[in-house]
């Protein structure tokens, strides 16, 4: 029998009704007394996070594998856990939803992308630094672990083509634009209670991005690379001709 989905409903990722008991979630679990490390917990520990990292990658591989084969809503849980032999609780341990397995994974990106802004030079004006972290991310995964990029281009084909995500992505759209906008007061040394300047900039760059995140998947273009050349298209665009239009 197959088991609640916790985005609601059936286990099919529709709406769960107003009426309805909240989403199944894990048992929380209760972690061991801290203890002296005995010789060779470290080797023991470092194989343990490796197995972890292992079923998490497979359990997003196989839900990526179910959503582009029959589609997101129509995916449940239990699918996805059965691809992997592991039980719902293990599938839980990882992902508060199904949705997880896709955003848990791009907010990865999204740290990295903070992380390439800080270490931009401080002489550098702010777009630019936002431009070149941008795409010293999108070229790192382009030139990285091929299994890594085709994994990033499955996962935008499921979020770009999945309406119903929309709300979700937008949602974590405003919470990187935040972090970004922080950043960038920061750099600037400006207060960002007080100054629009940051969240203005990273609204736009955001939406030049979007932009053109959306024209490559209307291409059903994926390839990290075509994309930061599509972003340097977009922003020549908006640089050159929409003056004009202000």
């Amino acid at each position: 029998m197959t088991a609640a989905d916790p985005a609601g409903g059936d286990g099919t990722g529709s709406a769960r009704r107003p009426d309805a008991p909240p989403p199944e979630t894990a048992p929380p679990e209760t972690a061991p007394p801290e203890t002296a490390a005995p010789h060779g917990a470290p080797a023991r520990a470092g194989l343990r996070e490796r197995k972890k990292q292992r079923t998490r990658m497979a359990l997003i591989d196989a839900a990526l594998d179910l959503f582009l084969a029959q589609g997101y809503e129509q995916t449940t849980i239990d699918e996805i856990s059965a691809a992997v032999q592991v039980s719902q609780r293990t599938f839980f341990r990882y992902f508060a939803a199904k949705e997880d397995v896709l955003f848990g994974y791009m907010s990865e990106f999204d740290h990295l992308l903070v992380a390439e802004l800080a270490a931009r030079p401080a002489r550098e004006r702010p777009f630019t630094a936002l431009l070149e972290a941008l795409r010293g991310l999108l070229h790192a995964i382009a030139e990285g672990d091929p299994a890594d990029a085709a994994r990033f281009r499955r996962v935008l084909r499921v979020v770009e083509g999945t309406p119903a995500l929309a709300a979700a992505q937008m949602a974590r759209f405003a919470a990187t634009e935040e972090t970004l906008a922080a950043a960038i007061a920061r750099r600037q040394g400006v207060d960002l209670a007080r100054d629009i300047r940051p969240r203005l900039l990273v609204a736009f760059f955001s939406g030049a991005t979007r932009v053109a995140f959306e024209d490559c998947a209307r291409q059903d273009v994926w390839d990290p690379a075509a994309l930061a050349a599509r972003v340097d298209e977009i922003i020549t665009v908006a640089h050159d001709d929409l003056p004009g239009w202000i």
